[in-house]
């Protein structure tokens, strides 16, 4: 029997968490009949890159194209990683494993749900990042814990990314190697700053993968 699991999906900028609902039907397996997916959306805040408009954004993104080298919000970054740490912390307190529950994102989603499985002190099963790049200075390494340090990562890119070249996601695969982690790094030809079936197909075995039995 299919241990419950938990899949926490991050949009990207300027969408919805409702908008993006319809990624769950992707996973039809036996695997994933106990899974329970959330789709939070992202608070209204003025965005510098948007001209300051008002719009939902996890933090606020100062450039673009995002190269490994853009500034960074590490302060508003920190803000949304203990939000999204509070939704794990709490699935965690109703009883599902965290090496049963899966971070994962696209764009600026897709870095919040890296720090956010950075930062967590615990191991979990896993961090999906689609499109994302870091979003912190290299120095987050020191806080880096040897648990989470275990939690494997699947990095999805497109090759023909103009928001988020994949040179950015190149640079977020080597710090998390040189960190010792386990990436998984797939770069998709032809592909913008999207989603194809592919990535999602890629996603449903990768995670298969990392799913845990009950005990």
């Amino acid at each position: 029997m299919a241990a419950p699991s938990f899949v926490l999906w991050l949009h990207g900028r300027g969408d919805s968490g409702p908008a993006n609902e319809h990624i769950s039907t992707y996973f039809s397996s036996p695997e994933f009949k106990n899974t329970r997916w959330s789709f939070p959306s992202a608070p209204h805040m003025p965005v510098t890159c948007n001209y300051g408009i008002v719009m939902p954004s996890w933090f606020d993104v100062y450039e673009l194209p995002i190269s490994a080298e853009s500034p960074k919000d590490e302060k508003g970054v920190l803000k949304a990683v203990e939000n999204v740490h509070a939704m794990i912390d709490k699935e965690v307190a109703a009883g599902t494993n965290s090496q049963n529950i899966f971070v994962c994102g696209f764009s600026q989603g897709g870095a919040l749900a890296l720090a956010s499985v950075l930062l967590y002190p615990k191991t979990l099963g896993g961090g999906a990042i689609f499109s994302g790049f870091l979003p912190f200075n290299s120095s987050i390494v020191e806080q880096i814990s040897p648990e989470a340090k275990k939690t494997p990562i699947l990095w999805c890119h497109g090759t023909d990314d103009d928001r988020v070249p994949v040179t950015a996601g190149q640079a977020g695969h080597q710090f998390l190697e040189q960190a010792g982690m386990n990436c998984e790094f797939k770069a998709y030809p032809d592909l913008g700053h999207s989603i194809n079936p592919e990535e999602f197909q890629s996603f449903d075995s990768w995670m298969k993968n990392h799913l845990k039995n009950s005990t």
